[in-house]
C-alpha cells in the first residue's frame, strides 16, 4: 500500500470508529449469530493476490462487524466493564504506527521511562504506599502468575529455578477467588492439590481465623505457605476480603500476600474508597487492570510489587544478545515479568490519564457507583425482586424470588436472563452465591448513563411479568 493510500483509508477508519462511538446503540449488544456462520463466509484457503482495501473493509461490515459482540455498548452489564475511551484509542493508533517493541531500555528508551513514571502516578492516583514499584503486564492472570512464581522463589530461597522443587509448598486464597489463582497454581508448579480454598463470611469475604487454621495445619504436616492471595473485588460478586487481618497473618508465617484488585483498584482512586487499601503496608504485590475500569483499552494491567528485587530476581536472564552498554543505569522490563517481547501500553495508559485528569477518572467512576446504588434501591423496592450481595463497588447482585424453593428459583432466574439478553438492548451474565443462581448487573461502561440503567431495569421487570404470564 503506498503512503497516499494508507492517508486515505486512515482517514476513513478513524472515521468509521468515530461513526461507530456516536452510533453503537443502534447494535444488538449481544451478537446474534449460531456458531460457525463467520467462519462459513470466510474462504478454505488464503488469497494468493492481493485485494483491494475497499474490498477488505467492506468484508469488515458485512463478515466480522455482525460477529462482534459490543462491549462498548452503552447497554453493556455483563461480567466487568472492558473499557476503552477516544484518547486510549488514538494512543493505540500511534502505538501501532511506530511499532516498536520494548523489551528493553535500549529499544525504546521512551517506552520503559514512559512507564516508570505512568505507573508510579497511578500508585499515588489510588493510594499504594510509597516504594512500591510499577510494571505493565498483559492481563491479571499474568500478573498473578508473576506473584505465585516470585513467591515459589523465596520460599524456595530462589533454588527452585536451579533445580526444580517437589513442591511441599502451599498457596491459600478464597472460595470465591479468581479462577485465575487455580491456574497459576497449576502452571508455576504448586500442584492443583496444594491449593487452599479458603471460607468466606456472609458478605463473600476470607475469613481471617479460617485462614490461620488452615496455615497452621499445613505447618505441622511440614508444608511451607508460600502465598496468599486475596481479593478487592471478587468477580462473583465483588466481596472486598479483610486486607490489614490477612496481612499481618502472612507477616506472622513469613507468607507472600498477593492482592488481586483487578477490578475494585480503580475504585481506590475515591478518597471515601481508601478504606479498601487498609492494610496495604503488609502486601507483597498488587493487580488492578486499567483495561476495566479506567477507560483504557484491553490491554493493560498495572502489576506493583514491594520489593522488584525479588521479582527481577526471579524473572531476569542475560544472553549476551540482550546485553547493553545501558543495563547498569536502566530498567529493563524484560526482567519484570514473563514475556521477552513487549508492547507499548504506557502510551495508552498515558493519554488516558492526561486526557481526563485524576478528577475526570474520579467523576465517572463515582457516577458508576450512583447508578448502582440506584438500582440496587429499585431491587431492594420491588416486592419480587431481592438483592443476594453487598454492592460495594457498582456490581449488583440480584434475583427474583417468586417464594419457591431454590431450585425453582433457579431455573426461573436462568430464563429471566435469556429472556433479557434476547432484547439485544442490554446484556447482563450471572454467577452463582451459595448454590444460588444470580444475576449480575455491572455497571462501568464510559457510555452508560442513569436513562440506560433504568431502560435495563424496565426490560428485567417486563420479562419477569411475562415469564410469569407464561
Amino acid at each position: 500500500m503506498e503512503n497516499k493510500d494508507f492517508r486515505e483509508f486512515g482517514h476513513r477508519v478513524v472515521d468509521w470508529v468515530a461513526d461507530y462511538f456516536e452510533n453503537i446503540e443502534k447494535y444488538a449488544v449481544l451478537s446474534r449469530v449460531k456458531p460457525g456462520a463467520i467462519k462459513a463466509r470466510l474462504p478454505l484457503k488464503p488469497p494468493a493476490q492481493g485485494e483491494s482495501m475497499e474490498s477488505i473493509l467492506a468484508d469488515f461490515e458485512d463478515i466480522v462487524l455482525p460477529g462482534i459482540t459490543h462491549w462498548q455498548h452503552p447497554g453493556w452489564f455483563g461480567y466487568f466493564p472492558a473499557n476503552n475511551s477516544p484518547a486510549s484509542v488514538l494512543a493505540e493508533i500511534l502505538t501501532a504506527g511506530i511499532g516498536a517493541q520494548c523489551m528493553v531500555w535500549q529499544t525504546s528508551p521512551a517506552a520503559t521511562e514512559l512507564e516508570d513514571r505512568v505507573l508510579d502516578w497511578l500508585r499515588q492516583m489510588i493510594g499504594l504506599p510509597e516504594g512500591f514499584a510499577g510494571v505493565i503486564q498483559d492481563t491479571a492472570s499474568t500478573a498473578t502468575l508473576c506473584a505465585l512464581l516470585s513467591a515459589r522463589e523465596k520460599a524456595t530461597g530462589f533454588t527452585s529455578n536451579e533445580h526444580g522443587f517437589a513442591s511441599g509448598l502451599t498457596v491459600y486464597a478464597s472460595d470465591q477467588a479468581h479462577s485465575s489463582i487455580e491456574k497459576g497454581v497449576k502452571m508455576a508448579g504448586y500442584g492443583r492439590d496444594q491449593l487452599r480454598m479458603i471460607p468466606t463470611d456472609d458478605t463473600y469475604a476470607m475469613i481471617p481465623e479460617k485462614l490461620e487454621e488452615a496455615i497452621a495445619e499445613d505447618e505441622k504436616k511440614g508444608l511451607k505457605p508460600a502465598c496468599v492471595v486475596a481479593t478487592i473485588g471478587t468477580t462473583s460478586s465483588t466481596a472486598v476480603d479483610p486486607l490489614a487481618a490477612i496481612g499481618r497473618i502472612c507477616r506472622l508465617h513469613d507468607t507472600w500476600l498477593h492482592v488481586d484488585a483487578a477490578y475494585g483498584g480503580s475504585a481506590c482512586l475515591l478518597a471515601e474508597m481508601r478504606w479498601l487499601l487498609e492494610g496495604a503496608e503488609l502486601m507483597d504485590s498488587f493487580v488492578m487492570n486499567p483495561h476495566k475500569w479506567l477507560f483504557t483499552n484491553f490491554d493493560c494491567s498495572a502489576y506493583f510489587v514491594k520489593d522488584p528485587g525479588l521479582l527481577i530476581r526471579t524473572f531476569e536472564i542475560h544472553p549476551e544478545y540482550l546485553k547493553t552498554g545501558a543495563d547498569a543505569h536502566v530498567k529493563n522490563y524484560r526482567d519484570w515479568g514473563i514475556q521477552l517481547g513487549r508492547r507499548f501500553r504506557a502510551l495508552k495508559l498515558w493519554f488516558v490519564v492526561r486526557s481526563y485528569g485524576t478528577e475526570g477518572l474520579q467523576a465517572l467512576i463515582r457516577e458508576h457507583i450512583r447508578l448502582s446504588r440506584l438500582f440496587r434501591r429499585w431491587v431492594e423496592e420491588h416486592p419480587m425482586f431481592e438483592p443476594m450481595a453487598p454492592t460495594p463497588f457498582s456490581l449488583v447482585c440480584f434475583r427474583f424470588n417468586g417464594g419457591k424453593d431454590d431450585a425453582a428459583l433457579n431455573a426461573f432466574n436462568k430464563d429471566l436472563l435469556e429472556r433479557v439478553n434476547a432484547s439485544g438492548r442490554v446484556f447482563l451474565t450471572h454467577t452463582t452465591l451459595r448454590g444460588r443462581y444470580v444475576l449480575r448487573m455491572a455497571i462501568g461502561q464510559r457510555t452508560t448513563r442513569e436513562r440506560h440503567v433504568r431502560e435495563a431495569w424496565e426490560i428485567i421487570v417486563r420479562s419477569a411479568e411475562a415469564l410469569l404470564k407464561a
